[in-house]
């Protein structure tokens, strides 16, 4: 006779094999890790607490009361990533294909209901064939529950995903409420409608990578904001992730014991930017050579790469980085860098996380195909999200902020707190060129043989009078005017003067962002 705790460990032992052993060894000849082995790594070892391990789907159709798995394709619990504690969901592939059913969803609402109740972030490891069509409609109510929950969710805790496999239908719209997207590279795809689909109703032959694959979502559509190439490096970048972010809404974003000195003054960057206005640089090597051990931990890398965001440290307080990238499109701001912009500084906004802004930028991109894709609204979501934020907000302007561009961002006139600017900044309407074609029009078309002359002299007049930033500092607008290498010690001096900062937004409801 068996005895309660024989039975226990024989439950417990079934729950855990999941689909059987010989669909763990299709899931690891495909080159991806099964539910608890993804689990195993995101955690710190051994603090994992499962909870569900013995729910079963209740459907009776179509032979499937006949077909009952401990667990129904999904492992939930809780655990610690470098100590803090997180709740965690991981799909099952092995256990009908991962997919969501009323039990299934029913775990994951469970942990996200806690979550929300303890201030505690939510990592969700997905990979999942869909819904499960045996239980029909009651699959899809499972996932409007999550959906839900996730909107619920968002801004009070952080909301990680993994998309670890499939993510197909209307399964996607959870991970896209999410904070941030992590695919991981040939095995993981997300996509509303799959290529058979859409062979049929538009004629275009296109393979599942192609469709809604890594490299696409992470350098087309924007959806993933980090790539990998293997389930361990996806879930190494997920710890690290974590490592600036903090547990919820009420609490500040982690500090560590900095290890670089606060003082520290790179001479590099003083001849870092080009003489030559019109000469690219690397925004990225400015961060690099400011931030903590030149640690910069970029988001969104292959989209939009006109414009830089992602997390860092000063004197090991954690930071939000916005920068333009003068070496893809001049910096320019267009639309795909407005949203990625905007998405970034609403969520440091959200989670108490400092925004540290650098600016070089020559306006927003002109053309038909910005305007009529509408750069109006979605550069005002970049406009909105700077005005909005009330954490602390910091610019340095290294040469070029013109036009509405210098207003979008951070500048005094949308509560920047501390605005600085280097020897090498240029705040104006618009460059020296333009400007000048525009005013002395008359001037120039009268100058007849000596045209190019007089224009060049008064475009170094204009270049004198206004394409610096003493203009902006005599007003007030800049701050001060620092050399270069000064930028690390005055960031983490203002840092530390901004510490517990207060600012207020009118009371409502919820702003009506120009979505």
């Amino acid at each position: 006779m068996t005895t309660p705790h024989e039975r226990l460990e024989e439950m417990r032992e079934a729950a855990r094999i999941g689909g059987g052993q010989e669909r763990i060894d299709a899931q690891h000849a495909r080159g991806k890790l099964t539910a608890r082995e993804r689990i195993d790594l995101l955690l710190d070892p051994g603090s994992f607490v499962e909870m569900d391990m013995y729910v079963t789907h209740r459907c009776q159709d179509f032979g499937m009361d006949k077909k009952k798995v401990l667990g129904d394709g999904v492992v939930t619990g809780y655990g610690t990533v470098d100590g803090r504690h997180v709740y965690v969901f991981s799909q099952d592939f092995t256990v009908f294909g991962g997919s969501l059913a009323e039990g299934h969803a029913q775990k994951i609402c469970k942990v996200m209901d806690m979550a929300l109740k303890s201030g505690k972030p939510v990592i969700g490891l997905c990979d999942s064939g869909g819904a499960r069509i045996q239980e029909g409609v009651v699959s899809l109510g499972g996932y409007a529950d999550l959906f839900l929950r996730n909107t619920l969710a968002s801004g009070v805790v952080p909301q990680i995903s993994a998309i670890m496999g499939p993510c197909a239908g209307g399964a996607v719209y959870s991970p896209a409420i999410t904070d941030f997207v992590v695919m991981v590279e040939d095995t993981s795809y997300m996509f509303i409608t799959g290529p058979n689909v859409v062979k049929t109703v538009t004629h275009e032959e296109v393979t599942f990578e192609e469709l809604g694959g890594a490299s696409v979502h992470s350098s087309v559509s924007g959806v993933s904001h980090l790539s990998a190439a293997t389930d361990q490096e996806a879930l190494a970048l997920v710890r690290e992730l974590m490592s600036y972010l903090p547990l919820n809404n009420m609490e500040d974003p982690p500090s560590v014991e900095p290890k670089d000195t606060p003082d520290r003054a790179d001479m590099a960057l003083d001849t870092l930017v080009p003489e030559n206005p019109n000469r690219p640089y690397d925004m990225k090597e400015v961060v690099t050579k400011i931030v903590d051990d030149g640690r910069f931990f970029e988001l969104h890398a292959q989209f939009a790469a006109n414009l830089i965001v992602g997390f860092a440290r000063l004197d090991g307080r954690s930071v939000g980085i916005v920068g333009n990238q003068p070496a893809v499109l001049a910096g320019v701001l267009d639309i795909d860098a407005s949203v990625k912009g905007a998405r970034f500084v609403r969520f440091c906004d959200a989670f108490n996380i400092p925004i540290v802004t650098f600016e070089d930028v020559p306006g927003f991109l002109p053309g038909v195909a910005q305007e009529h894709g509408g750069i109006i609204r979605h550069g005002a979501k970049l406009l909105y999200a700077y005005c909005e934020a009330t954490v602390p907000k910091i610019t340095v302007i290294t040469r070029k902020a013109y036009g509405g561009a210098y207003d979008v961002l951070n500048s005094k006139h949308v509560r920047g707190d501390v605005n600085l600017a280097w020897p090498t900044a240029e705040i104006a309407v618009m460059g020296p060129q333009g400007a000048v074609e525009i005013i002395f029009k008359r001037e120039i078309a009268e100058a007849g043989e000596d045209r190019q002359q007089v224009e060049d002299r008064l475009v170094e007049e204009y270049r004198d009078t206004f394409a610096n930033p003493y203009v902006a500092a005599g007003r007030g607008y800049v701050d001060d005017v620092i050399e270069p290498h000064e930028t690390r010690a005055r960031l983490i001096g203002a840092l530390g003067l901004l510490e517990g900062k207060q600012d207020q937004i009118p009371r409502k409801k919820h702003g009506n962002i120009p979505l």
